[in-house]
């Protein structure tokens, strides 16, 4: 699989802050991600993955959603959950962005 020097990039900033915010950002407490959001919007995040611009994301395959990506730091049955691709924010469950990683 070929990463993209900007994938690896966006990484590596998100795996970063996570290091480095901890657990300082309560759970309950942050934001949802927003699509609009510049980093949302960078990623292709969609809050439902059946929303996905297959022709813009070839990546994209069903089944893919943040409930099963590594970086979700939620349960899989948790509607929302912090993601560090998006410095800890809440991303839903059902969501999906460029960054997936299918969880080992």
């Amino acid at each position: 699989m070929k990463t993209s020097r900007r994938t690896f990039l966006m990484t590596s900033v998100g795996v970063a802050s996570t290091f480095a915010l901890g657990s300082r950002v309560a759970f309950a407490d942050a934001p949802k991600v927003d699509e609009n959001d510049p980093t949302a919007q960078a990623l292709g995040y969609k809050a439902d993955a059946s929303k996905v611009d297959k022709a813009k994301y070839a990546k994209y395959a069903a089944g893919q959603d943040c409930g099963n990506c590594q970086f979700y730091q939620g349960k899989p049955t948790d509607a929302f959950a912090p993601c560090p691709m998006f410095s800890s924010k809440q991303v839903a469950t059902k969501g999906w962005c460029s960054a997936y990683v299918k969880k080992a």
